[in-house]
């Protein structure tokens, strides 16, 4: 009985001493751009965006990495998601409620172009022998909007997005990474939704 019951004791830690390494065995490495999002209600509307975050690790991103005059997904991985849950308006252009991606097309000098596309689809849907058809992809913008770049000398580590809600009625949207900053504002059109609920009653 001793036994029997000395046998059961020595399974149990056995059993529990394997658990971990089998554990261990399932576990992945860690993803070089992991996945991030950030999300903001602003008026009337939720401003979402999902993207992943690659790292700088001591390189020229902008100009060599990324080359200047080429649209790049502005993230990592899949395409970088930007969804409004209402319509809103952007570089003055209206916008359905929905998702976009988010492209941007840097450049050495002068404003860079940020792009909304109509389709969310990724910048490599795109492709063509090699290289973006930038043609194309443009005819697929839902709205383009010409940013100026602010530059630093600290280095952003990890690509980030943020939103933030302003005045409640105008979103500031902002991409950090390496030395760069560029923002554009998304208009919730709290004014004119209020104006819509008044004649509605």
């Amino acid at each position: 009985m001793k036994t029997i019951k000395n046998l059961l004791i020595a399974s149990t830690i056995l059993l529990m001493a394997a658990l971990p390494l089998t554990s261990f065995a399932q576990m992945q490495t860690p993803a070089a751009s992991p996945a991030a999002s950030v999300s903001q209600n602003v008026g009337f509307t939720k401003i979402s965006i999902d993207y992943s975050s690659p790292a700088v690790k001591g390189r020229k991103i902008f100009g060599e990495i990324e080359k200047y005059g080429v649209t790049w997904r502005a993230g990592a991985n899949a395409a970088t998601i930007i969804e409004f849950s209402t319509g809103v308006s952007v570089g003055g252009k209206n916008l359905r409620p929905g998702k976009y991606s988010i492209f941007i097309t840097p450049q050495a000098s002068g404003e860079w172009t940020v792009h909304l596309n109509s389709k969310a689809s990724s910048v490599f849907a795109y492709m063509k022998d090699g290289k973006i058809d930038e043609e194309a992809l443009a005819k697929d913008d839902a709205v383009a909007i010409k940013v100026a770049p602010v530059m630093s000398n600290e280095v952003q580590e990890r690509l980030q997005y943020s939103i933030s809600a302003g005045n409640n009625k105008v979103a500031k949207v902002t991409m950090s990474f390496e030395k760069v900053k560029i923002s554009f504002d998304v208009d919730t059109q709290v004014d004119q939704k209020m104006e819509g609920f008044k004649a509605a009653f």
